[in-house]
């Protein structure tokens, strides 16, 4: 069975169920907590908060599929399953049917599909300390043919998104010991304080990857070997499999990105994009693989029947430019990097200051030749960078005597800063560029419109409360997925190396970082706003001072 016969018979299960299909929304969501969409749920979100489902698409029952994209998965991409683009099948209810329904019509979407019992099994959320197990779940799953697990709060609860939303336990479904179906039932609300309290209108939300499904329906082995790939797979021609798996997730999850209009860039969305260009560009030139416009070619001819907006030309377009760009520097530093019979950190550190080549690239180029990076000396380069662009800093403003000095008040402040635009703003603040002069602090953020003056009022007082509290100013190295998984806020736009320095202000502020910083809050002085202003589209301006 291929994917566009299951698409088929998912559509006309639900929708003899009473759902309404809606058609999939952009990868650039509507929920500033994530980056891109990453489940079907996240174009519904409001309507599981009191937005009137019923009003907007003429039912309370819907289904959707919904394309996705998920960057936690790009350093995976190469083994049997792991995807950036993918596409999800949901069905959702808001206030509509719960439990039973979702349980009981799952299962019997599965047997339409010619699945035995003795290939599936269920998980449900058993409880713990904060929650009381779900045992409505456990109940409904009693009475069919199937096998019962207990699930953990990490495996069996969703959510929220960001710091406060809709959540709830999951039931989760299984076909030879994949997992394939994520049933979400959102009967709970978690505020920013961490507090539980009751939906008026309880959801479902339920998530299917159509390419995992496709291929355990199938009895494959993998994700890529499945006709959602083997046309691409086919066209390309190497003998290395993990590449060409690499190659063609990326020349879909690029194909999609740019046609919701997102471009290459240094920063966010366009970063991502870039990452994934830039591998592809740099696989075919090791692998000598002449026409990769033939392979975007292959994705669009696939998808254009249920994504409308596939612009070929356009997409083509983009990758050349692109192309263009990053051929130029690639030349210069595949030709040093070949001359090389060992590898420094230095050497790493060239080729990504120089030549543009981010840390992971160069790790990968070396792999190829069983060649190992240095990871700390690498880092040590950067520093050394860094510390040459302070001395530059102060030179270029006429040697002015404590400039030093003021760097490390400003460059602090931009971190306490960087903290209280997401307190008092919120998620959707991430940081966008940054400059420093004998007079003021500049920082550029994203976000969509206008401070108000209560914000700005706001804000200037948790900066300068912090400063009062006279908070130490520490780091430690730690590798970089360490660091984002401790929370500690990051530059998007940056290039980090492997280990990096996080500095934290007391338990306010924690940010991966390389730059001078005072030693204690206490040396700063007063914080001080002077405007507020645009800088680009979605990205605000402040200008500050401090001491």
């Amino acid at each position: 069975m291929d994917s566009d016969e299951i698409k088929k018979r998912y559509i006309e299960f639900f929708v003899r169920k009473g759902h309404q299909l809606v058609r999939s929304s952009s990868l650039l969501p509507n929920d500033p907590s994530v980056l891109l969409t990453t489940a079907g749920m996240q174009q519904f979100k409001d309507y599981y908060t009191g937005k009137d489902a019923l009003k907007d698409f003429g039912s309370k029952k819907l289904i959707s599929i919904q394309k996705c994209f998920r960057t936690s998965d790009i350093e995976s991409v190469g083994d049997e399953s792991h995807l950036t683009f993918f596409e999800m099948l949901g069905n959702f209810s808001f206030g509509d049917y719960f439990k039973e329904e979702s349980i009981r019509w799952a299962y019997e979407f599965i047997k339409s599909l010619g699945i035995d019992d003795k290939r599936i099994y269920f998980s449900y959320f058993e409880g713990d300390s904060e929650m009381n197990e779900d045992r409505e779940s456990y109940e409904i799953l009693k009475r069919l043919p199937v096998k019962i697990v207990n699930g953990s709060r990490k495996d069996n609860f969703w959510g929220p998104t960001g710091l406060e939303g809709p959540c709830g336990p999951t039931v989760e479904i299984y076909i030879d010991n994949i997992e394939i179906w994520n049933l979400v039932f959102n009967e709970y609300y978690k505020s920013k304080n961490g507090k539980f309290s009751l939906l008026d209108n309880k959801g479902v939300d339920t998530g299917m990857g159509l390419e995992r499904l496709t291929m355990v329906i199938n009895n494959k082995n993998s994700v890529f070997d499945t006709d959602l790939f083997k046309n691409l797979i086919d066209n390309i021609g190497i003998d290395d499999l993990r590449v060409k798996r690499i190659i063609a997730d990326h020349i879909r999850g690029s194909v999609f990105l740019i046609s919701d209009k997102i471009r290459p860039s240094n920063v966010e969305h366009g970063y991502i994009l870039r990452r994934l260009l830039r591998r592809i560009i740099t696989y075919s030139r090791l692998y000598n693989i002449k026409d990769i416009g033939v392979l975007f070619s292959t994705v669009v001819d696939f998808y254009k029947k249920y994504y409308i907006n596939l612009d070929k030309k356009e997409i083509l377009k983009v990758f050349e430019d692109e192309k263009s760009k990053f051929e130029k520097t690639l030349d210069k530093g595949l030709r040093i990097f070949s001359k090389l019979e060992k590898f420094s950190g230095k050497d790493a550190f060239l080729l990504y200051q120089s030549y543009g080549f981010p840390l992971e690239l160069t790790r990968e180029l070396a792999k190829e030749r069983k060649l190992n990076i240095d990871d700390r000396a690498f880092l040590e380069e950067f520093r050394k960078h860094q510390e040459v662009s302070t001395k530059g800093a102060k030179k270029k403003f006429g040697g002015v005597d404590g400039y030093g000095e003021t760097v490390s008040k400003q460059h602090t402040a931009t971190h306490l800063l960087h903290k209280a635009l997401s307190d008092v703003l919120g998620k959707e603040v991430k940081q966008a560029g940054s400059d420093l002069t004998p007079e003021r602090l500049r920082f550029d953020f994203t976000f969509s419109r206008k401070l108000t003056k209560e914000e700005k009022e706001k804000i200037e007082n948790i900066v300068n409360e912090k400063i009062n509290a006279n908070l130490k100013v520490s780091y430690e190295e730690m590798d970089y997925k360490s660091a984002v998984e401790s929370g500690a806020l990051a530059f998007f736009k940056e290039k980090y190396p492997e280990r990096v320095r996080v500095y934290s202000i007391g338990n306010y502020s924690k940010e991966i970082c390389a730059g001078p910083h005072v030693r204690n809050t206490s040396e700063m002085g007063r914080f001080k706003i002077l405007k507020e202003e645009s800088s680009a589209a979605g990205v605000r301006r402040i200008k500050a001072t401090v001491g």
